[in-house]
């Protein structure tokens, strides 16, 4: 068909020409070659290879460090989960099902607002509220890593700043480290950076802080969750790209470290100096299969109960199956040169791998009850009981009390039967 849609002087036309005795073999013939014509022409160069290796490479590498870092948030070291989720948010299933409306409302909000006011004054708005979370998210990234190079007595709480919010006049209290500190300063040259120069590495390590501390703070709560949330986002992100132009839009016109951006010719650049040219892949695309990912790691971790030797094999299963689904993506982005869903190609692959190894198996009903639900949450969601009047009785003493009243009045009932009975036999004798 889209050999067919093609101008007057396309390669079906002039086959139709030449050819007034068609026949199905040479059609078919013809199509082939047009196919290997295409594939031959989609040619990829040194530049592209590593370009692309690099987008795969920076999307696991989040992927991976935020997994391991939310099991250690979440589970203690016998598999059990602590208390509160260990300060990880939770999806519900209600939340997921609004996530791809409520992502629909923001993303067309920020097409409005790029379309009909400068993206001058827009960027430099949002890049001032992105700087300050992204050296917050950075700062929290690099702590666990610079414990490694700074020594024990810097892990103490050395420092205290104490303020009020004038408006709330709520009272704070920040306790931070020499390594929080240190960290800190680190993050704060990388925002100042990204600021002032826009430079694609900087923007890079920013997103790598987003999407680590993403998947780490984040739990679908259950599989059945995830599924949900990702199948709802598949049909988002489809629309979004190749119903309209709105993703893409943003997504080019939005300069704030909310996407990962590796030149397709950096050799090309710094040999001929050449202008770069970017391939982008969206924080999304990592973070939203990502906190799959580790929730399935924590299932792994769960079902062995943290036993020493304990092994991955969802996490693995489903990891490798990302890096497959966003190889696919980059393949038929740079065959058909144009912007591609990811989703698209990732949902299939994580739902799907995961799903199937449980099948194979034989714990696919096991998977499906896995839950992260808060218990503490729900018990705080439930109506509050009535608070007793002085000398009222609680509902449970209540029925306690009738029971035992009705027990006594039954085996008063029955000795008084018994009493009669032999006094009758006594009267007969």
């Amino acid at each position: 068909s889209s050999i067919l849609r093609e101008s007057q002087e396309g390669p079906m036309e002039t086959f139709l020409q030449e050819n007034s005795n068609f026949s199905m073999e040479a059609f078919v013939r013809e199509k082939v070659d047009f196919s290997v014509n295409a594939f031959a022409e989609a040619s990829i160069s040194q530049d592209e290879l590593i370009a692309y290796g690099s987008v795969i490479s920076m999307a696991v590498f989040p992927i991976i460090v935020g997994s391991y870092r939310s099991l250690s948030t979440m589970m203690d070291k016998k598999g059990q989960r602590k208390k509160d989720n260990g300060g990880m948010e939770t999806m519900s299933s209600q939340d997921a099902y609004m996530f791809p409306f409520i992502g629909s409302a923001v993303l067309f909000g920020l097409y409005l607002v790029f379309k009909f006011f400068s993206k001058e004054y827009v960027n430099m708005l949002l890049g001032a509220y992105f700087l300050f979370l992204g050296v917050a998210a950075c700062t929290t990234t690099l702590a666990p890593v610079m414990t490694s190079f700074l020594p024990k007595s810097s892990q103490q709480k050395n420092y205290s700043i104490q303020f009020t919010i004038p408006v709330w006049k709520r009272e704070c209290d920040w306790q931070f480290t020499q390594v929080d500190l240190v960290s800190f300063l680190v993050s704060l040259v990388l925002g100042c950076w990204y600021i002032t120069t826009k430079h694609w590495i900087a923007n890079n390590f920013l997103g790598l802080a987003f999407s680590v501390q993403g998947i780490t703070l984040l739990s679908l709560g259950s599989v059945q969750v995830g599924c949900i949330l990702l199948w709802g986002l598949f049909v988002y992100d489809i629309f979004w790209v190749f119903g309209t132009d709105v993703m893409v839009t943003v997504a080019t016109s939005f300069e704030a470290p909310i996407k990962l951006k590796v030149p397709k010719n950096i050799l090309e650049s710094f040999f001929e100096g050449n202008p770069l040219q970017f391939s982008m892949l969206g924080l999304g695309d990592i973070v939203i299969p990502g906190i799959f990912v580790a929730l399935l790691l924590r299932y792994d971790f769960w079902k062995q109960q943290g036993k020493t030797g304990w092994q991955a094999r969802y996490f693995n299963v489903c990891a490798t199956a990302y890096t497959l689904g966003l190889l696919t993506t980059i393949t038929v982005m740079h065959v058909f040169k144009a912007a591609q869903p990811a989703l698209l190609y990732l949902v299939p692959f994580c739902t799907g791998s995961a799903l199937l190894l449980a099948a194979v198996r034989g714990e696919f009903r096991d998977l499906l009850s896995y839950s992260e639900a808060d218990e503490s949450a729900e018990d705080e969601d439930a109506p509050p009981e009535k608070a007793l009047e002085e000398g009222e009785e609680a509902p449970e003493q209540k029925a306690n009390t009738s029971e035992t009243k009705s027990k006594k009045k039954t085996s008063t009932t029955a000795t008084s039967s018994v009493t009669t009975r032999r006094r009758s036999a006594r009267l007969s004798k």
